[in-house]
């Protein structure tokens, strides 16, 4: 199996609102903000493949279904669908993918899945021979959003998932379409479950598996939200975000599982690293990776 980093569209989001309570003196030297105060953002996928006999890819990134307008309030670079030209240079159309794994339904993270935005056209689905995996929790929030996070959602998505035929709820560590060979485990502090999805690796050493990556979605957008204070205005439930990330940090330094980040601007993959003061971190960093086999 071999592993791809997919660009997709590049989001300026504020600086502020990414980094919550902590200070602008503290978060510019992590990413250096704009004159509006907006930092550099990527929205980026992980395409596996062979895995599970199929072609997978993590995620679509934001997309460029937004209308003109809300590209530019949402900070969207580029107005051409970023995710299929990169596919495209990886060697793979979207009618090549056989599986969409969906963290959550955010804009940022499955609106790539439609259609770039066209004067009087509706929204249209992408990935016409893929089965689309989202978590049964986030599904019914989806469906139904909180008014905190409903300009997060798209209105159009479900309706088009579910008439798709090819939708499946993911409610287990395991799912239908990929079997064993991707375990699932959730997380409610940026969202209500959201999917984590973890290849698994290789090794396994009494009992449990080693090697393997993780696609860390919200729950850590890049290295520098890895520090376990470190979360962002837009999470749900800050305090409970940060048990569930010291948690799963823990497991994934025990286990040797890599680190995918999808809002990190220059880094695709690292290792999680601890420090004598118990400090996460990161190392082995790589930007982008290009048919990678699997360690």
């Amino acid at each position: 199996m071999k592993l791809w980093s997919i660009r997709g569209n590049s989001q300026k989001l504020d600086g502020g609102a990414m980094f919550g309570n902590a200070p602008r003196a503290v978060w510019e030297k992590w990413a250096a903000p704009d004159d509006l105060n907006r930092i550099e953002l990527a929205c980026r996928a992980l395409l596996a493949s062979p895995l599970a006999g199929k072609t997978v890819l993590f995620e679509t990134g934001i997309g460029a279904f937004f209308e003109p307008k809300l590209r530019d309030r949402y900070g969207v670079q580029e107005p051409s669908h970023v995710l299929i030209e990169s596919l495209r240079e990886a060697g793979f159309e979207h009618e090549d993918i056989d599986v969409v794994v969906l963290s959550h339904l955010h804009f940022d993270h499955a609106g790539g899945l439609l259609a770039p935005w066209s004067e009087g056209r509706s929204p249209e689905l992408l990935f016409p021979n893929a089965t689309f995996l989202v978590g049964a929790e986030h599904w019914a929030r989806a469906l139904h959003p909180h008014p905190r996070d409903r300009a997060s959602f798209i209105p159009e998505l479900p309706g088009l998932l579910e008439a798709s035929g090819r939708l499946e709820i993911v409610d287990g560590p395991y799912s239908t379409t990929l079997g064993d060979s991707v375990r699932f485990s959730f997380s409610d502090g940026h969202t209500p479950g959201l999917m984590l999805a973890e290849i698994i690796g290789p090794e396994t050493v009494d009992g449990q598996t080693r090697g393997g990556v993780v696609f860390c979605a919200d729950l850590i957008p890049g290295r520098s939200w890895v520090h376990v204070p470190i979360t962002m205005g837009y999470d749900r439930n800050a305090e409970l975000l940060i048990d569930e990330k010291r948690s799963f940090l823990e497991d994934k330094l025990a286990r040797n599982v890599h680190l995918f980040f999808t809002h990190d601007p220059q880094c695709a993959l690292a290792q999680v690293s601890r420090d004598e003061k118990g400090r996460f971190g990161t190392v082995h960093e790589q930007g982008e990776l290009k048919a990678r086999a699997l360690a």
